[in-house]
C-alpha cells in the first residue's frame, strides 16, 4: 500500500471517530463541577456540624437543602454557559448530548439522594467513594460519545473511590481524596482536554498516570504531613481509680487489659418498651490510654508506647447480622455479631 493510499485511509478513520464522537463537554462544565462539590466534600466537617444541628434529622435536611441548592445552581449556571458557547460557534445542541446531559444530572441527584439515606440508614463511611464512584460513571457515560480521555479518567476515579473501600482508608484520608479528585482533578482534566484528537493508548497511559499523580499526591502528602507535624499531648498518665478521685482538666487515661467497658442501649420504638436500658459489657484485649479533657473524651487514644490515633479514623464497628430465635428451651431472643476492629495489630 502505497503512503499516499495510507494517509489516505487513516484520514477517513479520523473523519468515523470524529463522527461517532461529537459531542463536546465544556471546559467550564468541569470546573463548575469539579470545584463545587469537591469544596463541599473538603468542607463537609466544618459546615452544617452536630453542634449546629444536634437532631439527626434536621442535620439531614439542611445537608438534603445545601446540595440541592448546589446541584440546581451548577446545573443551571452550566446550561447556561454551555448555550452561550454553542451559540458563539453557531452549534446547535444534539440529541445524545441532551440525552448525556441529564444522565449526568440522575447520577448527581443519586448521590444527593443517598447522602440523605445514609442519615438514616448508616454506611457513612461509603459516602466519600460513592460520590467518586457516580461522577466516574458520569465521565466514563459521556467519554462513550465524546473524548476518549473522559473515558479513561472516569474509570481512574471509579477505581480512586473502589480502592479506598478495598483497602479501608480513615475518613480523613477519603475526604481529602475525594476532595482532590474532583476539587483539583476535574478542572485539571478540563485543560487536558483536546477535542476529541485520535491519541495512541501508550499516550493516553501517560496522561492518565500524570493526572492520577496529581490527584494523589497532594492528599497523601498532607496528611503525612499533618500526622508528623501533630503536637504530643502533654498531659499526665493517670488510672483509672485516680481520675475518678481527682477529674483534672487534662488527662491521659490509662485502661488496663481485662477493664469491663459497659455498652448501654436506649430502645425505643414501638416494638419493645422505650426507655428500657440494656447493657452489654465488653472487656478491653490490650490496655488502652484516652486523652481526657475536662471531663470529656476528645478522641484520641492509643496502646501503650505508639502514636495517638483519631477515633473516628482508626475504628472500624460493624454488625454483619442480627437474627431473631424462638428456643423451647429458652425461650424468644436476639442474637447478633458485634465486630470493632482497629489498625493495630495485637501484641503477640
Amino acid at each position: 500500500m502505497s503512503q499516499h493510499a495510507a494517509q489516505q485511509l487513516d484520514a477517513i478513520h479520523a473523519m468515523l471517530s470524529a463522527g461517532h464522537r461529537n459531542l463536546r463537554i465544556e471546559r467550564h462544565s468541569l470546573t463548575l463541577w469539579g470545584i463545587s462539590f469537591g469544596g463541599l466534600i473538603f468542607f463537609s466537617d466544618r459546615i452544617l456540624t452536630i453542634e449546629q444541628f444536634p437532631d439527626l434529622a434536621q442535620r439531614a435536611i439542611a445537608w438534603l437543602t445545601v446540595l440541592t441548592i448546589t446541584l440546581a445552581g451548577v446545573s443551571l449556571l452550566d446550561w447556561q454557559l454551555t448555550r452561550r458557547a454553542k451559540q458563539a460557534r453557531d452549534e446547535a445542541w444534539s440529541f445524545i448530548h441532551r440525552q448525556v446531559l441529564k444522565v449526568w444530572w440522575l447520577l448527581m441527584s443519586v448521590g444527593v439522594l443517598m447522602t440523605f439515606a445514609m442519615f438514616f440508614y448508616g454506611g457513612g463511611y461509603m459516602i466519600f467513594a460513592a460520590w467518586l464512584v457516580l461522577a466516574g460513571l458520569g465521565l466514563y457515560v459521556h467519554g462513550l460519545f465524546s473524548e476518549e480521555l473522559l473515558e479513561w479518567t472516569g474509570a481512574l476515579i471509579i477505581a480512586i473511590g473502589v480502592s479506598m473501600l478495598a483497602f479501608r482508608l480513615n475518613y480523613t484520608a477519603t475526604q481529602w481524596i475525594a476532595a482532590s479528585t474532583l476539587g483539583l482533578g476535574l478542572p485539571l482534566l478540563a485543560a487536558m482536554l483536546d477535542r476529541g484528537r485520535q491519541r495512541t493508548s501508550w499516550l493516553r497511559l501517560v496522561q492518565s498516570v500524570g493526572w492520577l499523580l496529581c490527584v494523589l499526591m497532594p492528599p497523601l502528602l498532607a496528611q503525612r504531613v499533618a500526622n508528623a507535624s501533630a503536637s504530643p499531648i502533654d498531659a499526665p498518665v493517670v488510672s483509672l481509680a485516680a481520675y475518678q478521685t481527682n477529674p483534672a482538666a487534662r488527662q491521659i487515661i490509662a485502661l488496663p487489659a481485662g477493664s469491663t467497658i459497659p455498652v448501654k442501649f436506649e430502645v425505643s420504638g414501638n416494638l419493645f418498651r422505650a426507655g428500657n436500658t440494656s447493657e452489654l459489657p465488653l472487656i478491653l484485649n490490650e490496655p488502652l490510654e484516652i486523652v481526657m479533657n475536662d471531663g470529656q473524651p476528645t478522641g484520641l487514644w492509643r496502646f501503650p508506647g505508639e502514636s495517638w490515633n483519631q477515633a473516628r479514623e482508626s475504628s472500624w464497628l460493624r454488625i454483619p447480622w442480627i437474627k431473631a430465635e424462638l428456643i423451647p428451651q429458652t425461650g424468644p431472643q436476639l442474637r447478633t455479631s458485634l465486630i470493632v476492629e482497629t489498625t493495630h495489630q495485637p501484641n503477640q
